[in-house]
């Protein structure tokens, strides 16, 4: 054992290293000023695929973002090898701010929200009209889904020659919903791809239904040159379709410069996350109506302030059921 006297001498001392380096330790992180812009196209097994000017790159998450965690439709900030050559492995270091998110949750009980796709403009539902039947209150879920994170809906009813779409149209009618109405036919000449298209162009629309209801095949027909597997079989008992899609993914449009997300099909849209004062943003001629609401109003009580705003005609009664009707979901099953 070593002693030291009283005259030591600084060289004398003996410091451990530190073992993972000799870098002092700081909590400066570097601003990556230089870094190049992306877009996340899809993510597998905590690689990201990026789109970089006209390239795609694979990537994964710097350390230094913590849980914070990038999805389909992110932009963020890349370093290091951005070539998009094999083998190569780029960084991401920054996650830029989301315009809108498409969240859900497993169930009405789930803490847990898990974001689908970010920077969205427009929410499509697709549906079939019958096989398998159509399930309303998923849509409706769907809807509250999309008023909550900022995005636009737009109904896609496929399987026409199976079953009129008036019924459904008008449960959707009070709120002015654009929609489009496609056959199986329809979908294999490219007529539909072609309707659907012209609510498409310029913006980045993810789409959503659960399985069976056409919405890889429409969006083959719409992204021919990035074929998805067909969906499967329909299961005669349940009515429901097998999985075909097994992650989101953001394609370009043919011939515009939208982006269609394709995202796996859903058999539930849990809500635990939705907060019924954003979801009144999508009512603007109800939205003026709540200044004399109740802190913390549901907009369904004795005290909500609406029903005086209608009573007074400054809104279609309708249009309140509707929104009434929307934000009951979270309580209701979707097969309810």
């Amino acid at each position: 054992m070593r002693r030291y006297g009283k005259h030591t001498d600084e060289d004398d001392i003996r410091s451990r290293p530190n073992r993972k380096g000799n870098r002092p330790r700081t909590n400066i992180r570097p601003k990556h000023e230089d870094a190049a812009e992306g877009m996340v196209l899809t993510v597998d097994r905590g690689r990201l695929t990026c789109l970089v000017e006209d390239r795609t790159v694979l990537a994964m998450k710097a350390r230094e973002l913590g849980r914070k965690a990038a999805v389909v439709g992110d932009r963020v900030a890349l370093v290091g090898d951005l070539s998009g050559k094999k083998d190569t492995l780029a960084r991401i270091v920054r996650i830029e701010e989301r315009t809108s998110v498409l969240r859900r949750t497993a169930d009405d009980d789930d803490p847990y929200e898990r974001v689908v796709v970010a920077n969205a403009d427009q929410l499509a539902i697709v549906t079939a009209l019958a096989d398998p039947e159509p399930r309303p209150r998923l849509i409706d879920r769907c809807l509250v889904a999309a008023y909550d994170g900022g995005l636009e809906p737009l109904l896609v009813l496929t399987k026409s020659d199976l079953a009129s779409p008036d019924k459904l149209l008008e449960l959707y009618g009070d709120l002015d919903i654009p929609y489009v109405v496609t056959s199986r036919e329809e979908l294999e000449t490219g007529d539909a791809a072609d309707r659907v298209r012209a609510h498409l162009d310029g913006k980045i629309t993810a789409f959503v239904g659960h399985s069976g209801v056409g919405k890889t095949t429409l969006v083959n027909a719409l992204v021919p040159e990035e074929r998805r597997r067909v969906t499967g079989h329909v299961n005669a008992v349940t009515g429901r379709g097998r999985h075909t899609t097994t992650s989101a993914l953001a394609l370009p449009l043919t011939g515009t410069d939208g982006w269609v997300v394709d995202t796996p099909g859903v058999r539930s849209f849990g809500l635990a996350h939705i907060d019924p004062s954003r979801v009144i943003h999508a009512f603007p001629d109800l939205e003026a109506g709540t200044a004399g609401c109740p802190r913390a109003c549901s907009h369904d009580e004795p005290d909500c302030a609406l029903d005086a705003w209608v009573e007074e005609g400054h809104a279609d009664p309708a249009r309140l059921y509707s929104l009434r009707r929307l934000l009951a979901t979270r309580e209701r099953r979707e097969g309810d």
